[in-house]
């Protein structure tokens, strides 16, 4: 008997089961795929206030965003990380100066910003950034908000989940829930094995994302339920366009958005669109007319145009937005809603919409509503906490990176930077005893060997190249095809060897 069954391993699924855990209730946790392999790996992979929300009103949510920037930074420095953002200006466009302005100082004084740099001006003349814009560009703003790994802040919340006694279910899909005697009866199925099992619990969560009104129909046996609008972001990543650690922020005559941002190093990747979408969620591909828009959306500012033949990878999601009647995609509300139902005889909270950067407070504000369902138990705790390898200072990364080839003196210093970013003070659980390259074992391409595949499958659930290659490390950027058919032979081996 579990207090919680949540389903879904996104970030919210992950992220309420990580949170109701540390508190104190017993928790399962159903994902029927990888973890993150939905929307919460296909977002813009920023951690921020979200600047042009300010133009729908919704001070609310970017109040409560800005706030959560340097929180999230604590909790996990290696793989979110600040960034400086660049609006180039031009007197003909759509919002004047004035606006900007105001929205930036919004920006600068609204969510209690204490480490992040402030606003600045920039004249493009002058300054680096400029460089690769268009001569048309003298000006512009600079501010401050942050990146993430989104796929590894999702793992990382079900790793730390599980480390303090979550049962955390991937590939596992629920076909069936409920109610008997005041209790939830879930059924599941393992897509791997074709197992069944059954689970009793006092509470449900549907944090399933694109897929909520699916399981309270096909689940709950409702079949009215209608309250997602689904929206679909896709991005396209380029050979690196530009050099620094900056990012831009571009403004389209349509009034939508697109941000350029270095990416693994070598690439840049630009998003995103906003279109409505009506296909199965996992069936979502970008568009030639999205593929299109990012392309000569970019190539206005860029110096150097860019064409579809600069593509080395594209990916697209679908964000579950809560349906509020908004008449445009890109004006739905990205703020979240939570949604009580006990009508079966036992509680079920259904999570509608969220983003990265408010996945910590809307998985306080769920626990709220447990608490009120099914009683309380400890006290909210995330604030101050770190996520697994996170447990150095924020400004910490260098001397982490240093630490590091300390110990293992024989490492490259482009892979010690590689391992602090994807595993932080966790990267020796992974090394070992290895004293030299070769203790490493197999080299599957790029920099990606045998001792990193081998933790990823026995820390991080990874079964499969895919789930490796794009969800925890983006290693598929570099691999060849040949190469990443390989590591699927040697991880099918893994896998049948311990089936044995």
């Amino acid at each position: 008997m579990y207090d919680l069954f949540v389903i879904g391993g996104g970030i919210n699924g992950c992220g309420i089961a990580r949170d109701a855990t540390g508190r104190g209730y017993s928790v399962a946790l159903a994902e029927m795929d990888d973890f993150a392999s939905g929307t919460s790996s296909g977002a813009t992979k920023l951690i921020h206030g979200g600047l042009r929300y300010l133009e729908h009103y919704e001070f609310r949510l970017v109040r409560e965003s800005l706030m959560e920037r340097e929180v999230l930074w604590a909790m996990a420095p290696h793989i979110i990380w600040p960034m400086r953002f660049v609006l180039p200006y031009h007197k003909g466009g759509i919002r004047p100066a004035w606006l900007i302005r105001l929205g930036l100082f919004l920006y600068d004084h609204l969510g209690g910003r204490k480490l992040l740099p402030p606003t600045s001006v920039l004249d493009l003349r002058k300054d680096p950034a400029g460089q690769s814009l268009k001569g048309i560009f003298s000006k512009a703003f600079e501010y401050s908000d942050g990146w993430v790994d989104d796929a590894r802040f999702v793992v990382l919340n079900a790793r730390d989940a599980a480390d303090n006694g979550a049962l955390i279910m991937p590939r596992t899909k629920v076909v069936s829930a409920h109610v008997d005697n005041g209790v939830w009866m879930v059924e599941t199925v393992n897509m791997i094995t074709g197992r069944r099992d059954k689970h009793q619990a006092r509470m449900l969560v549907n944090a399933a994302g694109p897929w909520v009104d699916q399981v309270i129909r096909n689940a709950f046996g409702h079949n009215d339920a209608h309250h997602v609008r689904l929206v679909q972001g896709s991005h396209i990543v380029v050979r690196k366009k530009f050099e620094g650690t900056r990012a831009y922020f571009f403004q389209n005559p349509d009034n939508r958005i697109i941000f350029a941002i270095p990416y693994e190093d070598d690439f840049t990747l630009i998003g995103t669109t906003d279109r409505d979408y009506t296909d199965d969620p996992k069936d979502v591909r970008i568009s030639q007319e999205e593929t299109d828009y990012l392309c000569n959306a970019a190539s206005e500012y860029f110096k150097e145009p860019v064409t579809p033949a600069d593509i080395v990878w594209t990916y697209s999601a679908v964000r579950p937005l809560f349906d509020d009647g908004a008449s445009k995609a890109q004006e739905a509300t990205r703020d979240y809603v939570l949604k009580i139902e006990s009508g079966q005889g036992a509680p079920v909270l259904n999570v509608f919409g969220g983003k990265l950067t408010t996945s910590r407070r809307l998985a306080e504000h769920a626990l709220e509503k447990v608490a009120e369902a099914i009683g309380a138990k400890g006290p909210a705790w995330t604030a101050k906490s770190r996520l697994p390898g996170g447990d150095f200072p924020v400004k910490g990364y260098d001397a982490e990176v240093s630490k590091l080839k300390q110990r293992y003196g024989f490492l490259p210093e482009r892979l010690a930077r590689r391992l602090v970013r994807r595993y932080g003070t966790r990267a020796p659980v992974l090394l070992g005893n290895a004293g030299r390259m070769e203790d490493m074992g197999r080299q599957f391409g790029s920099d990606l060997y045998e001792a990193e595949v081998r933790y990823l499958m026995a820390h991080e659930w990874a079964v499969s190249a895919q789930d490796v290659l794009w969800r925890r490390t983006k290693e598929g950027l570099r691999l060849t095809k040949e190469q990443a058919v390989d590591l699927e032979e040697y991880m099918a081996a893994q896998l049948a060897s311990l089936a044995v």
